[in-house]
């Protein structure tokens, strides 16, 4: 099934706007476009396996994921180091571990989840537990040993979904930080423009600028309109970097699957009573991210308009049909943000898996 979030509303103003069309995504910058090794196109690893296709790993929050390398030649002394390469990076290597024939340490926020498959003498890959939303991007596996170290470099892409976020001060009311913020309120962070696009390409079509993870500012058109960025060809419009402090634009949230299970109450109730009907059933009111989720990996299909917990309404649609908002392309509708006092709806509610303790 395509999928569409909708709706778009308002426009983007047109003032610099650069149109990224499917010709320019195929560029180097894009990780999914092809694989390009971190070294000199002419020289041969003598160490380690160059990955024989397109060296990409798909993973969901929370799986596991193993990132493979393989020596073809073991070196009388070495050390494998694994790295996280991230341009937005600033300071020293994003190290995660290093381990040679001895012993193993980790590093940082990814370490402590981080380990070696050692499935064989010639094993290096890296196992990762418990993915989470930012693990996503370009890994280094280097073989060093002090003479000619080498390396391969492996793309991990956590399957999700994108989707556009403003909040009741309406568009544009985000600098970057606030943005950040707010996606991660709702079960989310920024998008990465690598995610964005797969979002456009699913079919996503909306027509207000919001921020990225790099700060950078784009917009996804899957059907160009006057309204916006005229009558340019089908792409991802972008302004381009903006002041994080002073420029404000949406977001463009990613999430993942969850853990727990996403359930529509039935009933007329304010914005307090939809909360307090959900925690009677030991849940709580669906943040936005979460309702996503449901809807994008379990085809989540309610037709009837319900409160999140920033006090917006929506009903998530895999099953188009006149009668669920007129709209021929699934989607999760958005009814704004009424009047938590004197509107009155059903309730998404939320709720963990129970923990099994031991006895």
């Amino acid at each position: 099934m395509t999928r569409h979030l909708i709706f778009s509303v308002g426009r983007a103003t047109p003032f610099f706007i650069m149109n990224i069309v499917i010709l320019m995504l195929m560029s180097s910058c894009f990780t999914w476009s092809m694989y390009t090794p971190n070294r000199a196109a002419t020289k041969e690893l003598q160490y380690l396996f160059e990955p024989p296709v397109y060296a990409e790993i798909v993973g969901r929050r929370g799986g596991n994921v193993t990132l493979p390398c393989i020596l073809r030649i073991k070196p009388s002394h070495y050390r494998v180091k694994w790295t996280k390469l991230d341009l937005e990076h600033v300071g020293p290597e994003n190290i995660i571990i290093v381990s040679n024939a001895h012993a193993c340490k980790r590093y940082g926020r990814v370490g402590p989840r981080a380990s070696l498959r050692k499935a064989h003498t010639m094993d290096a890959s890296l196992k990762l537990s418990r993915l989470e939303l930012e693990d996503g991007g370009t890994y280094r596996c280097e073989l060093v040993n002090g003479v000619e170290d080498e390396s391969v470099a492996i793309n991990l892409r956590i399957e999700g979904v994108v989707f556009p976020y403003q909040n009741k001060n309406g568009r544009y009311s985000f600098t970057f930080h606030e943005a950040k913020e707010a996606c991660a309120e709702q079960d989310g962070v920024l998008a990465s423009l690598n995610q964005l696009y797969i979002a456009w390409t699913e079919g996503l079509d909306w027509c207000n600028a919001g921020w990225l993870r790099d700060g950078t500012v784009h917009y996804p058109i899957m059907n160009p309109r006057p309204a916006c960025g005229g009558d340019q060809l089908p792409g991802i419009r972008s302004y381009g970097p903006k002041d994080k402090d002073h420029d404000r634009f949406d977001a463009f949230c990613f999430t993942s699957q969850t853990s727990g299970t996403v359930s529509f109450v039935p009933g007329s109730f304010s914005f307090d009573q939809a909360g307090h009907t959900c925690e009677r059933q030991g849940a709580a009111l669906a943040l936005v991210g979460q309702l996503y989720a449901a809807w994008y990996f379990l085809n989540y299909d309610q037709c009837d308009p319900g409160w999140l917990s920033d006090g917006s309404v929506r009903f998530p649609i895999s099953n188009p049909r006149e009668r669920c908002g007129g709209v021929p392309e699934a989607g999760v509708r958005f009814f704004g943000f009424q009047d938590d006092a004197t509107h009155l709806y059903g309730a998404y509610c939320y709720k963990e898996p129970k923990r099994h303790t031991r006895d």
